[in-house]
């Protein structure tokens, strides 16, 4: 429940961005920025909070972070002016930032090795049922007014921290301080892999920031045609997240990867084809969500392989800001697209594809450089013979 709330506060604005340009006055890619600095206050503020929070148990810490997200989504449902909603979403961010790396830690630590990918995508389903429930609810809420959204998004925060409250037991982990969270930084592989998971957000969400204005065309206008292929890209992305963690622990979570970053540059690419009619943007939906579903599972489960269960909350804690900062990325990309290139909303997918592309091709370089670096197994030598006692 609280990964979902963090999951519905970063998609529900990007389907209320006309509405709410439209409330605060401004441009649609002026207000896309509340989605860029939300996710880019993550980004920063999530290795930070973390050194902060590290000494707490992992309830308590999700319990401060659940209570700074839901005063800053009441600040944003309150705020009348552009200003107003930009400062209680940074607010909103700080808190955001804590909760998703301090649940996934949380499962690690209670699971056994052979179910950890399945762990950690029950956890971040809560994200995924997000894109599938928080996205097209939050248009069909927004309808009437926007900040009836975030007035819900609040209250599931509330009912998360009353849930974990009740039922979460005491998880303490090793402190981390900043220094040691920053520290795998200097680790080659790391790096490699959290420019993957940077790199596959700022891709998806150079379109996914503007999906709503991008897909009025195939929806015809129509409000209610437009929450419904939402819902078919959030039951897409829920679909692959179920999936990726059974085949992360059945399969080499690099080549789940492969696959997913592959598909979803093919499907992106296809964007202005596939969606000139409402039942191939359906299919096309559901496809596109169902690799987003993917990609967080194997790239948390390579990231927790490298190290120990102790280290575990400091790479995922990396492994989200790195996934916000895409999001910042590529919200920030997909608006000056827009204004620079005069590239409507509907046509950022090839531009996303693009970033997507640049992705896989960084993902299998860097597997095949980690491969070529990897000691060679050496064949133990043959016993030499004994010789007879004297």
């Amino acid at each position: 429940m609280a990964t979902f709330a963090v999951g519905a506060d970063g998609t529900v604005i990007a389907g209320l961005l006309p509405a709410i340009a439209a409330d605060l006055d401004v441009s649609v890619p002026a207000a896309g920025q509340l989605v860029t600095v939300f996710a880019l206050t993550m980004a920063l503020s999530a290795p930070v909070m973390g050194a902060f929070t590290s000494a707490l148990d992992r309830r308590s810490a999700l319990l401060i972070a659940l209570t700074v997200f839901v005063i800053g989504n009441v600040a944003t449902a309150l705020g009348t002016s552009y200003g107003a909603v930009m400062a209680a979403r940074v607010v909103t961010a700080v808190g955001a930032g804590v909760i998703t790396s301090a649940a996934s830690s949380a499962a690690v630590a209670m699971a056994p090795p052979e179910r950890r990918g399945r762990a950690l995508a029950f956890v971040l389903g809560g994200l995924t049922l997000a894109s599938a429930l928080g996205l097209p609810l939050g248009a069909l809420i927004g309808r009437a007014d926007w900040h009836l959204a975030l007035w819900s998004v609040a209250g599931a925060g509330l009912l998360a921290a009353v849930g974990i409250a009740v039922g979460l037991p005491r998880i303490p982990l090793p402190a981390a301080s900043l220094t040691d969270r920053l520290r795998p930084l200097k680790q080659g592989r790391v790096l490699a892999l959290l420019a993957v998971t940077s790199l596959a957000f700022l891709g998806a969400y150079t379109l996914y920031t503007y999906i709503g204005p991008a897909l009025r065309g195939p929806a015809g206008g129509d409000d209610s045609l437009l929450t419904l292929i939402l819902l078919a890209s959030g039951v897409g992305t829920l679909a692959g997240n179920i999936a990726a963690g059974r085949l992360v622990d059945r399969h080499d979570p690099g080549r789940v990867l492969t696959a997913a970053l592959a598909l979803a540059t093919l499907t992106l690419a296809l964007t202005p084809l596939a969606t000139r009619a409402l039942a191939p943007t359906v299919i096309w939906a559901v496809v596109w969500g169902m690799t987003i579903g993917v990609i967080v599972v194997p790239q948390q489960h390579r990231l927790v392989s490298l190290g120990s269960t102790a280290a575990a909350p400091v790479l995922l804690g990396l492994n989200s800001a790195a996934l916000y900062l895409g999001m910042a990325l590529g919200g920030g990309f997909g608006g000056l697209a827009q204004k620079w290139l005069g590239l409507a909303p509907s046509e950022l997918g090839p531009a996303a594809a693009g970033v997507t592309a640049l992705a896989l091709l960084w993902d299998v370089g860097a597997n095949r450089r980690a491969a070529a670096s990897a000691p060679a197994t050496r064949k133990p030598a043959p016993a030499a013979p004994e010789r007879p006692a004297a």
